[in-house]
C-alpha cells in the first residue's frame, strides 16, 4: 500500500490545478494512500476532496510539521510547488520524490526578453508528469472542486432578481495588474442585460459597491460576504463566469462552467488557462496580443511598471459584450 505526500503550498487556482493529479494517483494506484501538505489559509480548497486520505498544513511551527510528516513514513513525495522550502521537506523525510519542473528560466525569457520558449502544455498534463513512473495516465474527467455541504449558499442567500439565473463577474484577483480598471467594469456591467453578481474578496467590496451602483437590482456585489467555499458555490449556480486570471476561474472550470476569460500582464502561454480535460465547454479568451511589453510578469504587480496599462485598457468591453449575448443567446 504505497503512501504519497503531495506538496503544495499556494495558491487557490495551483492547488486546483493539481487535483487531477490527486485523484488519478488514487483511482489508478491500487491502494494508494494520498495526503496533501498545504498552508493553512488554503485548507480549505482540498478539505472536502474524497481522493485525500490526510490533510497537513504549514501553520506556525516548521519543526512540529516536519515531526507530523516524520511519523507517517511516507514511500514517496509528489512536489508540485518545487522550492526551497519543498527542498527541506524532501530532505527532512529522505524518500524517493518526484518534481515539478517549473520551468522559470524559460518564464523569466518570456517576461524580460519577450522570447516564448514555453511549451504547448496546459500545467495539468506537466503536473501529471511527476506521477508518470507510476503508470499514472490523464482520464481526461479535468479539475476537482467540492462544496462542503454546510457551506453551500442558501437560496434565500441570493437576491430573488438573481433566482432565475444569473452571471458571475468575478472583479478581484492576486495582482492589480491582473485586474481591469473599475470604469471598464462599470461600462461593461452596466451594459450586459442580464443579473450579474459580482465576485471577490473583502479587498474588492468598494469596487464592487462602484460597479453595483450603476444598476443596484440587476448586479449583487457579493465580495466579501462570502466564504471561498460559498463564493465557489456561487460560480457553480452561474449561467457563466467572467473572470480575470484567477483562483474562481479555476474553480469555474472545475465546475464545467463556460467562461470569459480577461487577461492583462499574465498571458495563457504559461499554461494556466481553464482546463476542462475532455469536456467540450463553451468558453472564449480577451487578451491584447503583439503588446511589446506582455507578458511583464509571471504573476503582476501593484501596478503597470510602464505606468500605461495597455494591456488591459486596450481591451474592448464592446467585444465582450458581443461574446457574452452571444453565449445568451
Amino acid at each position: 500500500m504505497p503512501k504519497f505526500l503531495i506538496i503544495r503550498f499556494s495558491s487557490i487556482g495551483d492547488i486546483v490545478l493539481t487535483t487531477p493529479v490527486i485523484r488519478c494517483l488514487k483511482k489508478q494506484v491500487e491502494g494508494a494512500a494520498i495526503h496533501f501538505l498545504t498552508k493553512e489559509v488554503f485548507l480549505p480548497v482540498v478539505a472536502a476532496n474524497p481522493y485525500i486520505d490526510k490533510i497537513h498544513v504549514l501553520a506556525h511551527s516548521w519543526e512540529l510539521m516536519i515531526h507530523e510528516l516524520q511519523l507517517e513514513e511516507f514511500d514517496y513525495v509528489i512536489d508540485l510547488h518545487h522550492n526551497l522550502r519543498t527542498l527541506r521537506v524532501k530532505n527532512a523525510l529522505g524518500v524517493p520524490h518526484f518534481s515539478f519542473h517549473k520551468l522559470n528560466t524559460r518564464k523569466f525569457i518570456y517576461t524580460n526578453l519577450k522570447w516564448n520558449l514555453m511549451p504547448d502544455i496546459h500545467i495539468v498534463d506537466r503536473y501529471l508528469a511527476t506521477v508518470a513512473s507510476f503508470s499514472v495516465q490523464n482520464d481526461g474527467m479535468g479539475l476537482d472542486y467540492f462544496i462542503p455541504e454546510n457551506e453551500q449558499v442558501q437560496q434565500i442567500d441570493i437576491p430573488a432578481a438573481h433566482h432565475a439565473g444569473y452571471i458571475g463577474v468575478v472583479i478581484g484577483a492576486a495582482h492589480a495588474t491582473k485586474k481591469m480598471p473599475v470604469e471598464k467594469l462599470k461600462d461593461l456591467c452596466s451594459r450586459i442585460s442580464h443579473p450579474l453578481v459580482l465576485l471577490g474578496g473583502k479587498e474588492d467590496r468598494a469596487n464592487g459597491d462602484l460597479i453595483a451602483a450603476t444598476d443596484a437590482v440587476k448586479i449583487y456585489n457579493a465580495c466579501g460576504k462570502f466564504s471561498l467555499n460559498e463564493s465557489a458555490d456561487l460560480v457553480k449556480r452561474a449561467k457563466l463566469i467572467i473572470t480575470h486570471d484567477t483562483g474562481l476561474m479555476h474553480i469555474a472550470a472545475a465546475f464545467g462552467k463556460p467562461v470569459i476569460a480577461i487577461w492583462g500582464n499574465t498571458v495563457p502561454a504559461f499554461g494556466m488557462y481553464p482546463y476542462y480535460g475532455n469536456r467540450q465547454v463553451w468558453n472564449r479568451r480577451f487578451e491584447i496580443n503583439n503588446l511589446w511589453c506582455r507578458p511583464c510578469s509571471k504573476i503582476g504587480y501593484k501596478k503597470c511598471p510602464k505606468g500605461h496599462f495597455r494591456c488591459m485598457n486596450q481591451i474592448s468591453t464592446d467585444e465582450i459584450l458581443a461574446a457574452v449575448h452571444s453565449f445568451l443567446a
